[in-house]
């Protein structure tokens, strides 16, 4: 059973599903993922929605990005929606944040599906200790590679 399922509302928007992907493995959380369109395939998406076991929902779209909100309306489980960025950004990040009353989406920047993966380990994380161990040392190897980061502008600026 997939902790985290992840529907994305084209295969175009495949490049931000895998950032997200990329977290789940590295911390060792199952996942599935699908394609289904909010406004082309309804049904599939409260199909899949109703259909599954899985803890957390991600919703990845842009454009309209009615997605995440469509996934909202058919559980009571967490959403996060990450609106893809295109022509019309801010029209896909407002279709996430601006939800109505009742049916609210967690809402991460443009893009960022490494975020979404991230929020969605800290919800797990709550009623299983060993991923937020396994969060705690995905933190520290970022802040790891700052520093690294820093040292290496330092030393190649000459100061």
């Amino acid at each position: 059973m997939p902790k985290v399922f992840v529907i994305m509302g084209s295969k175009s928007d495949l490049p931000v599903v895998e950032k997200a992907l990329a977290v789940f493995d590295k911390l060792k959380i199952s996942y599935g993922v699908a394609v289904a369109s909010a406004h082309r395939t309804p049904r599939r998406v409260e199909e899949l929605v109703k259909g599954s076991d899985a803890d957390v929902f991600v919703g990845v779209a842009g454009m309209s990005a009615a997605l995440p909100g469509v996934i909202a309306s058919f559980t009571n489980k967490p959403v996060i929606g990450v609106p893809v960025s295109g022509k019309l950004e801010l029209d896909a990040l407002l279709s996430v944040v601006q939800m109505p009353p009742g049916i609210p989406v967690a809402a991460v920047g443009l893009d960022r599906g490494e975020n979404a993966a991230i929020l969605a380990a800290e919800m797990l994380g709550i009623g299983d200790p060993s991923l937020t161990e396994r969060l705690v040392a995905y933190r520290e190897e970022m802040a790891d590679r700052v520093i690294e980061d820093s040292e290496q502008v330092v030393s190649n600026v000459g100061c």
